[in-house]
């Protein structure tokens, strides 16, 4: 069918849909990561109801059992030592909560060393 077509017909049943400019999703299962870098997302509008479809090949990261509250080291998390400071924070923690907090890298990592690498008291200090 004609994707002109089809955007129209799906415009008369009140479908909204919109292409995002996704960098990277990311799906964590209680094994696994899936990462698609390489990602095309769709977010369809139906009735109040968003629905998202993610097209892309992951990367596939095990994820292993970890006991509550510990880090995880870095052949559990598949990074390497290059990947961590001195401190021991991996840059993937520092680039998540500069992300979810909205401010700088070194900000985000300041704030991890402060609250000893715990992701969600870093996010929440900086809110």
């Amino acid at each position: 069918m004609n994707p002109r077509k089809m955007k129209q017909m799906m415009k008369q049943m009140g479908i909204d849909v919109t292409e995002l400019d996704a960098e990277e999703v990311v799906i964590r299962t209680g094994d696994e990561e899936l990462v698609f870098s390489d990602v095309q997302v769709t977010r369809m509008d139906a009735q109040g109801q968003e629905t998202y479809q993610v097209v892309g090949d992951p990367e596939v990261h095990e994820t292993g059992a970890v006991e509550a509250g510990a880090e995880p080291s870095a052949v559990e998390t598949g990074a390497e030592d290059e990947s961590a400071d001195d401190a021991g924070i991996p840059d993937d923690d520092v680039e998540l909560v500069a992300t979810r907090a909205g401010v700088s890298k070194s900000d985000a990592r300041e704030a991890l060393e402060a609250e000893d690498g715990d992701l969600a008291a870093a996010i929440a200090r900086l809110e």
